[in-house]
């Protein structure tokens, strides 16, 4: 594959799949009022007695909450489940039931509605933190979230980030042997690092990457040079062969050996690692960003969605990400403190203090603020 630029055919945005339903808890519990003075029967109280043990114990949840929770959906959406909504669900006796949404328009379009039909969504770090400007969310209540071991990135009035997701540099291991590339000044050094190579279509990692690339520091890297980074990018333009437009699209390049060298987000490589494909990647220099938890404004059930939020960002239940979610990592740098993780475990999580340490954490403010300018810019260069 070589000359023109190559457009992926799929839109861009989320990759949902069909979501799974789970079934909520449902106790259609009623408790007849006592009217002053009245005498009542033996199994009557019996009755009462009964439904108030179940209420008791069903705490700290009101018997019968339940949340909708509206995520991207797949095996992504299935494996959050299983390591967040799942364990915290059960602990606080809230049900949960699911549906996919296609990004941040949707939950606006819900909002605007007046009667929006989702309790929570996840959402990438700038939608969250550009809903939240819009005042599309509920406030969260912090009396129920302990932010020790939580970035200041990571949460903000009404978003808390749920687990972590890297940009990574991947590489072909049969093009380059023992001598791959090892950081994006490499990926930029086409002549010591001959061959295909694809970027995203998204202007927010790719700058940071540009920069990084150009020699600018990673504390220095906010707020973004966007100059500098246009031309860090127009260096590079030339010898990129696609612009990928999904993650699904980035694994099938990587896996069929259509580019030596790729950005590519590091949950995406697990599944070629699993396929066998002769494949590597590298943390350095990589990017975290996460996914967030937000409550659409108006949402119905808005006091147990708060408490799920809290719950499912708890270490204890944060340190599950590891076993389901391969590749990703826990908001809570906590959960590494209260669960023993094996070696190859910390290996793979991207936020394991080892792998921490060589990335950089994309600040979704600076994004939800510039964004709009931004895009049409990067649009235009990758157009040329």
């Amino acid at each position: 594959m070589s000359g023109a630029t190559r457009w992926s055919d799929q839109s861009p945005g989320t990759e949902a799949g069909g979501p799974a339903p789970m079934c909520g808890l449902e106790w259609p519990i009623q408790q007849s009022p006592l009217a002053r003075g009245q005498t009542m029967t033996n199994w009557k109280l019996g009755l009462l007695i009964g439904a108030v043990a179940l209420n008791v114990a069903l705490s700290p949840a009101q018997a019968g909450d339940e949340v909708v929770f509206a995520g991207f959906g797949g095996q992504y959406q299935s494996n959050v489940r299983k390591a967040l909504f799942d364990p915290a669900g059960s602990a606080l006796g809230v049900g949960v039931s699911e549906e996919s949404h296609s990004g941040l328009a949707s939950v606006r379009v819900q909002v605007q509605s007046g009667q929006p039909g989702w309790d929570i969504v996840q959402l990438g770090e700038a939608d969250c933190a550009r809903g939240q400007d819009e005042g599309l969310f509920e406030p969260l209540d912090y009396s129920l979230i302990d932010v020790d071991g939580i970035a200041p990135e990571a949460h903000g009035p009404s978003f808390i980030g749920s687990n972590y997701v890297s940009v990574v540099l991947a590489w072909n291991k049969e093009t380059y042997g023992d001598h791959p590339p090892r950081d994006w000044k490499d990926f930029w050094n086409p002549q010591a690092f001959p061959g295909r190579r694809a970027m995203h279509i998204y202007p927010q990692e790719s700058f940071e990457i540009a920069l990084l690339a150009d020699g600018v520091p990673k504390d220095e890297l906010y707020p973004i040079d966007v100059e500098r980074a246009l031309a860090s990018l127009e260096k590079i333009k030339p010898s990129i062969d696609v612009f990928w437009q999904s993650g699904a699209q980035a694994a099938q390049l990587l896996k069929d050996g259509e580019v030596d060298m790729m950005v590519i987000w590091g949950s995406r490589v697990a599944s070629v690692l699993a396929d066998g494909a002769p494949v590597d990647f590298t943390y350095q220099d990589g990017l975290l960003g996460f996914g967030c938890f937000a409550i659409p404004k108006g949402a119905k059930n808005v006091d147990a969605a708060r408490k799920m939020i809290g719950k499912m960002v708890s270490p204890e239940i944060q340190a599950n990400i590891p076993e389901y979610l391969d590749y990703y990592g826990p908001i809570n740098s906590r959960a590494f403190e209260v669960k023993a993780f094996s070696e190859g475990a910390l290996a793979k999580a991207n936020s394991s203090p080892q792998n921490r340490a060589r990335q950089l954490a994309i600040q979704p403010q600076w994004w939800a603020e510039n964004i709009a300018a931004v895009q049409e810019r990067y649009r235009a260069l990758i157009a040329q």
